[in-house]
């Protein structure tokens, strides 16, 4: 009873929480409940335009909290959250490019005007209202099996899905905590809430729902088990160093001295498993051409910009905060890894023949080199890769939001072979499509090759020489598909699909059609044209403010 006593009157001092540096992460959560609670009791006419409203202003606001953070460095909740210029700007990269997103899987307006094969300029085409489906990319019932009678029905009735803004809220807070995140366990956290949502996006496609239902469980199983490689890393230096926290690690591992810290080699290893394949890497990216393919077309956008932003910022949090004592061991495997990853993924997007499978190929070519400026192992390289990050989000976004414009019938059209002749049908999209294309392909005056030649100059600063090698022979065989890309929209005659086989007419439905985007929509695509243009022409202020931001927080 006395020790009883002697503990009720030991007094624990409460935990200080810092709300002001965690405002940009609680405003995001605090707008997804508030969602759900809209999903769940707003009246369905009203719903799509409140949770557009909710979202849009929620991240809006979450931007505008990061800047009037800036210049602030330190620490929230107790060492969990750390603030500062890296976290900052990975942050803001992370919400402009939610907000392009959001706009895309807002997209719900039908097939009102295009250019169409048997279509003249102009001339109108079904509207869902009809039966032919809209730009809506997503499973008007969610939870009814493919081709069911529920499901049929509830496309007759023109039900919307809409849960969809909600699970990226929660999706787009995780990531903001992601790279945020000062020990190990608070990043496993942020790894599973943004892992959660992107499993069940994944399976929502409006079309194709079987291949859709595929995507989601390949990257729900594999992402299962990459998270335990990285639930088991840290566990592993947890036993190592006595402590989660990444300083401490990094301080643990100094203390060594000579001796082989087996453990948190080990350690390190499995954590690495575990973050390679969230960015897509080679040996661990099979999923990445599979979910991309399935995936409604809004959210592969919004995959492949934001959450390798998160992903690349844990990243580099790791292996610059608690890992730098290993660097001899941990560069060599990355530099494996980045080499195998930038020629496989440009080989094999040759091979491609649909433009979201050979946009995740360049994904996948695309992470190697984000990984030659991870292991230039510098400020240069720090910076380096935060420019590229943001500018490649923005090139990728795009490039996915034009890909939702071309369809057959309903459905997007991604087979190459329905893109030959964009360029006649329509030369505005073939040309902002083709810009993001040459900005992949590293060509001057786009943002691809300011940010390529900024993580190869790091690399060559850093002892990396070799690596910068074969990073510029990637680039070159990555080039000829871009290219290749390119002749087809403006030098290829369009397909012949009016006619069958037995010579009868094709259905209006049946043929590729350029479809009139929403405002919404084509305020995205805009907007990702502009920045990718402006950061091949005038990169020095964003070059200027990564600089000012490539420093973490020990």
């Amino acid at each position: 009873m006395r020790s009883h006593e002697a503990l009720a009157q030991v007094a624990l001092p409460a935990p200080d929480i810092e709300y002001s540096r965690l405002a940009p992460m609680l405003i995001v959560f605090g707008v997804a409940v508030v969602a759900v609670i809209v999903e769940a009791f707003a009246p369905t006419r009203g719903r799509l335009a409140c949770h557009l409203v909710l979202s849009l202003g929620g991240l809006g606001a979450a931007f505008v909290a990061v800047v009037l953070l800036r210049g602030d460095r330190g620490t929230a909740v107790m060492g969990a959250v750390v603030v500062d210029g890296a976290t900052l700007f990975l942050q803001g990269t992370i919400l402009l490019v939610s907000i392009l997103s959001v706009l895309l899987i807002a997209e719900r307006s039908g097939l009102r005007a295009g250019v169409a094969a048997g279509h003249s300029p102009g001339a109108s085409v079904p509207s869902p209202a009809s039966g032919a489906g809209g730009i809506d990319a997503f499973a008007p019932q969610a939870a009814a099996v493919p081709g069911s009678v529920d499901e049929l029905e509830a496309t007759r009735a023109g039900v919307t899905q809409t849960e969809v803004f909600p699970l990226t809220l929660f999706a787009v807070g995780g990531m903001l905590l992601f790279p945020a995140a000062g020990d190990l366990l608070t990043m496993f956290v942020a790894l599973e809430v943004l892992s959660l949502p992107l499993y069940l996006l994944c399976g929502l496609a409006r079309h194709r729902r079987l291949l859709s239902q595929e995507a989601a469980l390949k990257y729900f199983l594999l992402g299962a088990f990459s998270s335990a490689f990285f639930l088991y890393g840290v566990a592993l230096l947890y036993g190592y160093a006595g402590t989660v926290r990444l300083a401490g690690i990094a301080d643990a591992i100094a203390d060594g001295g000579e001796q082989r810290p087996v453990l948190a080699l080990l350690g390190a290893g499995l954590l690495t498993v575990g973050l390679l394949f969230k960015v897509g890497a080679v040996p661990f990216h099979s999923w990445v051409p599979d979910v991309y393919q399935g995936a409604p077309t809004p959210i592969t956008a919004f995959m492949a910009a934001a959450t390798k932003v998160a992903a690349f910022g844990a990243m580099l949090r790791i292996f610059y905060v608690a890992l730098p004592e290993l660097r001899a061991d941990w560069r060599p495997v990355l530099w494996g890894v980045a080499i195998a990853t930038m020629l496989i993924g440009a080989v094999l997007a040759i091979t491609q023949t649909d433009v979201k499978r050979m946009l995740a190929y360049s994904a996948i070519a695309h992470t190697g080199f984000i990984l030659t400026g991870l292991i230039a192992g510098n400020d240069a390289g720090l910076s380096a890769t935060m420019f590229y990050l943001l500018a490649y989000g923005f090139s990728t976004l795009g490039a996915f939001a034009c890909v939702t414009l071309v369809r057959n019938g309903s459905r997007e059209s991604t087979e190459m072979s329905s893109w030959a002749g964009l360029g006649r049908r329509s030369p505005l999209l073939a040309a902002v499509f083709a810009l993001f294309l040459l900005s992949f392909a590293g060509i001057p005056l786009t943002s691809g090759f300011v940010g390529k030649f900024a993580v190869f100059r790091a690399a060559a600063e850093g002892g990396a020489a070799p690596l910068v090698i074969v990073g510029v022979i990637s680039s070159a065989i990555a080039a000829f598909f871009y290219v290749r890309v390119i002749v087809l929209m403006y030098f290829a005659e369009p397909q012949e699909r009016s006619l069958r086989s037995d010579k009868t007419a094709q259905p209006a439905s049946e043929a590729t059609t350029v479809v009139v985007p929403s405002t919404a929509t084509a305020a995205a695509i805009c907007l990702c044209a502009v920045v990718t243009v402006m950061l091949g022409i005038l990169p020095q202020p964003v070059l200027d403010l990564a600089d000012r931001a490539a420093e973490f927080l020990r």
